[in-house]
């Protein structure tokens, strides 16, 4: 519980957080610190005054922010507000944590000497992001309390031995006599003569002893958040874009009206099994951390025991050479002693910057792990994104080679005492160990290499006879055209497919083994061929949660009476492909769509409503095509039950041709078509259709491609 204690401190005060308050970059402050380091700026410099001087920035820019406006200082501990004589830039100071604060700003002089100060606005900088907040009308009320903060400072009090301690006492607090209930203060004797004498209004405050006063601190019902803006309203929905908790007045006034809004508590569910997810990584990697810090220190144990033996050895061969070796002793002995700092400094180095960081994730961890325990849904969520993307970081932090020790144990030397006396002056360390060599050329293995759909699987393999260590391989292809050859894999593995090739293309492959010493030479190239035509389903990951699937994924269907939209599992950048969707089912007349789409194309719309699809609606009379919501060449001749509607997709020629019944619909549907795209369709649940796919080209475009 120790290492939490940093994440409970303000950046300012550095004690623990009263009366916290969440800023809009996710950072808290003491209510009372955030007011004393307010700075204050002119009105010219408001978001008032500028939308009222007809300034650049649209009604859009604050509302977005809930009249919040952001600004990023650079981080050189000054603030700067414009270039405004009245408001010069202000250095800043270090909190007692090491954080760079403002200082607050200077009374106002008496009006007697000066004029009256124009109408100011107050800014605030967070000391930990140094991002400039310019505050509305409301104030520091405007920032919503962080009330689960306070209850995981609370419990974590509590659960401290050490006695209660003054509030007031300027240095070394003293050791609490009283608590007042009213005031909920722990004062010693004499800040409590000092501050709350017992007359006046203050003799009617009830005292009772420390101990008392944390059971009823304890005890008293935890505040329930309410809505910054509505204070009488508590929460009870969750805005998805604005990341915050908002109440029904809210949603009345039109606030969030074009904003996902979702139910408080089921958000609150999700956060925190969003935040145990992210823990149960990170408390992977600190257990790995643990023993990696066991591993390190083993080392230390064996370097020095290593270190000893090494030293003795070399004693024992310098000292037979007698008095002509024992100046060269000294100097070998030197080298042997800087090899051994070198190998403990660095070992020695990565623990003490292991230590750091695991002691620092492990308070991270305690932390969430308290704030998990917190009940309050509201309070919770103001604070989890945060939360789960410092997680998400501290556990990147220890990524790949973090846990690998940056030094071995073994001396890698060898005395040679061979040579005679006359070449003592000569003698030198050699090299102990012998690299291995360079790995063999790997095999393919034939029987298992092939190809489906534009996907090829390889396989390869050692020689039989090879003795020398394989750290991994390396796999290339070319780029189906006899171009240049490309890395697709490399890893320890022996077999690998890859996948989202050209249909109807020849790809050239080859493989190279590597070690320590070296990379091998390639092996025998292998040539494969992708399928000619494409089978493929629908695919039921991408789709529209309202589509339903049968016939092995090739037949769809909607249970909602909005246009839902289902795309194919393969995506097409080259070459010509033809498929046919016959429509199974038709009823009252609904308006189908079939066309291509990008992977991101919208899910809960017509096809053709956005700029992401290229498709062809039709209804029982007429068909039209659409792009962007865009309209073009209606054609007579529509759809029924039995019908059959062609897609036509020419890469080649960069072009989408559609076909009712093997009747050519209008001319050419749409040009210029570049980059992957999904066979897609969009209907409601008055439509079911069936794919029909690995089918030739039909005769009125191939007698087409045929003329000249």
């Amino acid at each position: 519980m120790e290492e939490m204690e940093e994440e409970l401190k303000c950046p300012v005060c550095g004690s623990f957080y009263r009366e916290p308050i969440i800023l809009p970059c996710s950072h808290n402050l003491c209510q009372a610190c955030a007011r004393n380091i307010l700075v204050q700026t002119p009105d010219s410099e408001s978001p008032q005054s500028r939308r009222a001087s007809g300034s650049a920035v649209s009604d859009y820019d604050y509302l977005d922010l809930d009249k919040m406006s952001l600004y990023s200082e650079a981080d050189s501990g000054y603030g700067s507000y414009g270039g405004f004589a009245s408001a010069p830039t202000t250095p800043c100071q270090k909190s007692p944590n090491g954080v760079r604060v403002f200082p607050p700003t200077a009374p106002p002089p008496p009006a007697a000497l000066a004029p009256p100060p124009p109408p100011r606005n107050a800014c605030l900088t967070c000391p930990q992001c140094h991002r400039s907040l310019v505050l509305d009308e409301r104030g520091l009320r405007g920032f919503p309390r962080n009330r689960l903060l306070e209850g995981v400072i609370d419990r974590y009090q509590q659960g401290r031995a050490a006695a209660l301690r003054c509030q007031l006492c300027e240095k070394a607090p003293k050791e609490a006599a009283v608590m007042c209930e009213q005031c909920d203060v722990f004062y010693c004797d004499p800040c409590r003569l000092r501050c709350h004498p017992p007359r006046g209004p203050l003799a009617k405050h009830r005292l009772v002893p420390p101990a008392q006063g944390r059971v009823s601190r304890r005890l008293s019902p935890r505040k329930i958040s309410t809505c910054t803006d509505h204070e009488l309203e508590n929460h009870s929905m969750y805005c998805v874009q604005c990341k915050s908790p908002v109440c029904y007045q809210c949603l009345e006034e039109g606030k969030h009206s074009s904003h996902e809004v979702k139910a408080l508590g089921a958000m609150w569910k999700l956060h925190k099994s969003q935040l145990s997810q992210a823990l149960n990584g990170l408390s992977d990697r600190a257990k790995e951390a643990k023993e990696f810090l066991v591993q390190l220190r083993n080392m230390v144990q064996q370097i020095q025991e290593n270190s000893v033996e090494f030293e003795a050895c070399l004693v024992a061969q310098c000292d037979a050479l007698i008095d002509a070796l024992n100046r060269r002793k000294a100097q070998l002995l030197s080298r042997v002693n800087k090899e051994h700092e070198h190998k403990l400094k660095v070992v020695r180095d990565q623990i003490s910057h292991c230590t750091v960081k695991l002691r620092q994730t492990t308070g991270l961890m305690e932390y969430c792990l308290e704030v998990i325990k917190e009940n309050d849904p509201s309070g919770f969520l103001q604070i989890s994104d945060a939360l789960i993307r410092r997680v998400h970081l501290t556990e990147d932090q220890w990524g790949k080679g973090t846990l690998t020790p940056r030094m071995t144990t073994d001396f890698d030397l060898n005395l040679d005492n061979a040579p005679l006396l006359q070449s003592i002056h000569q003698l030198d360390f050699v090299q102990m160990k012998v690299s291995s060599p360079v790995p063999a050329p790997p095999i393919l293995q034939l029987e298992e290499c092939c190809t489906h759909n534009n996907s090829a699987t390889l396989s390869w393999k050692q020689p039989p006879l090879s003795t020398v260590q394989v750290e991994g391989y390396i796999l290339e292809l070319d780029d189906g055209n006899g171009g240049q050859f490309r890395e697709v894999y490399v890893g320890k593995e022996t077999m690998c497919t890859v996948d989202g090739l050209h249909f109807n293309s020849t790809y050239s492959a080859r493989v190279k083994a590597f070690n320590k010493t070296g990379v091998s030479p390639y092996s025998k190239t292998l040539v494969l061929q992708t399928s000619e035509v494409a089978w493929f389903s629908f695919d039921p990951a991408s789709a529209h949660a309202d589509i339903i699937f049968s016939n092995d994924n090739l037949t769809v269907t909607c249970n909602s009476y909005d246009d839902r939209v289902v795309l194919g599992k393969t995506g097409f950048s080259k070459g010509l492909h033809y498929w046919e969707l016959s429509i199974d089912r038709y009823d009252n007349h609904p308006d189908p769509a079939f066309g291509v789409a990008r992977i991101d194309v919208l899910k809960d719309a017509m096809l053709g409503k956005d700029d992401k699809a290229w498709a062809m609606y039709v209804d029982n009379n007429r068909s039209w095509f659409m792009h962007n919501n865009s309209h073009t060449n209606r054609t007579e001749g529509g759809i029924t039950k039995g019908a059959t509607v062609g897609v036509l997709l020419d890469l080649t020629r960069r072009t989408l041709t559609f076909s009712i019944n093997e009747d050519q619909q209008g001319p050419v549907a749409f040009e210029n078509l570049e980059g992957l795209f999904f066979p897609a369709v969009s209907l409601n649940r008055n439509v079911q259709v069936t794919l029909h796919t690995g089918l030739p080209v039909p005769e009125f475009y191939a007698s087409r491609s045929a003329m000249p």
